[in-house]
């Protein structure tokens, strides 16, 4: 009878003991799901993405709590792409957010990351992350002509653009582009051994370059193309060489212009000056000698021969007057260059060799 009684107890206490494990197991996956706040849905996923494009993807999320501050990301577990921002471009509908990605395909093998969403709130609540898995993606290379240019973009367009003499054999082209959804820093030409990107500014949305390509004598028209993402089709771009006498080659003067306004206002320096000349012929009063001397002194200025500066030791001279800019060459010892022009903070010197370059102004001797 005892040994019956042990059974019967033993089984009752097993008995409740599994049924309080449940309830506090089912009681802590009602709480996990109670705490799951956020739904997340691929609302757009590009069906094909060209390697090298800039791409968005856009993310429905759903938020079950009413007051929160925001929604934050965390993107991990990718290939084959480059993140251009972890912060979306948001559009609020109604009760849902719609979180736009931007990235950039850098391989035939990609996949999207794994989005791991955030509620961010003004209180002490806290509540489960939700994961949204990256899917992979179908990518696909173009097969280019020679002249591509590594650009896929919804337009290209040159800005400006200006051809100066290089050396005996070499011109230079320099030219400022933008373009619009491209990751413009890939652009390259081909067959070009001496070119490169002197600046950059703006983002995937638009972006400008400048850029330089050093070409030989013989070339008179520079074409290249880009892949727009409207036409689907290559478009050429072409650029007709016209080598012009100034050599100046700055930023802010990339544009071909009239290089005549210096002789304009020598020539109307000129008349100011006979002009004087004659009211003091005509009244032969001395006091009109006073209006010969502000033309005359603008005239003796102009005409003035450029003079030679120096330049120390280790200065890099550069191909513009920009930070950062290509350096071509490096002085080895103190040199006396003709001075050409200047402005903030570089001047501007002929080389031996005639090529035109910048140096920074600290690097002018001091004696």
């Amino acid at each position: 009878m005892r040994l019956l009684l042990f059974l019967f107890l033993l089984l009752f206490y097993s008995l409740s003991a599994n049924s309080f494990f449940a309830t506090e197991e089912n009681s802590t996956l009602v709480q996990e799901e109670q705490q799951k706040v956020l739904y997340l849905s691929y609302e757009e996923i590009p069906k094909r993405v060209i390697k090298g494009e800039v791409f968005s993807v856009t993310i429905k999320t759903l938020s079950t709590v009413r007051d929160y501050i925001d929604v934050s990301y965390s993107l991990s577990n990718f290939r084959g792409l480059e993140v251009l921002s972890e912060i979306p471009e948001r559009r609020q509908s109604s009760k849902y957010l719609f979180d736009t990605f931007y990235f950039i395909a850098k391989s035939e093998n990609a996949k999207l990351p794994d989005f791991e969403a955030k509620l961010v709130t003004d209180t002490y609540d806290t509540y489960n992350t939700t994961l949204l898995t990256g899917e992979t993606l179908n990518i696909i290379s173009l097969n280019p002509r020679k002249n591509f240019a590594h650009v896929i973009a919804n337009s290209f367009e040159l800005m400006e653009y200006k051809t100066s003499s290089y050396d005996s054999e070499h011109n230079i082209v320099i030219f400022v582009a933008r373009a619009f959804n491209s990751d413009l820093g890939a652009f390259k030409l081909e067959g070009i051994e001496k070119q490169g990107i002197e600046s950059i500014s703006g983002d995937h949305v638009e972006a400008r370059i400048t850029y330089y390509a050093v070409i030989d004598k013989k070339i008179e028209n520079l074409s290249f193309s880009y892949f727009n993402l409207h036409t689907n089709d290559f478009l050429q771009v072409a650029l007709p060489i016209i080598v012009e006498e100034d050599s100046v080659v700055t930023q802010t003067d990339l544009k071909p212009t009239d290089q005549s306004k210096e002789q304009i206002k020598l020539a109307i320096a000129l008349g100011v000056l006979l002009l004087a000349l004659v009211i003091f012929i005509w009244r032969r009063k001395y006091i009109y000698l006073i209006l010969l001397i502000f033309p005359l002194a603008y005239i003796v200025v102009i005409m003035m021969p450029t003079k030679d500066i120096c330049i120390e030791k280790g200065t890099n001279i550069y191909l513009l007057p920009l930070k950062n800019g290509t350096i071509f060459e490096t002085t080895t010892k103190r040199m006396f260059l003709q001075k050409e022009g200047s402005i903030k903070g570089y001047m501007k010197v002929k080389l031996d060799n005639e090529k035109i370059g910048w140096v920074e102004n600290e690097n002018i001797c001091t004696y």
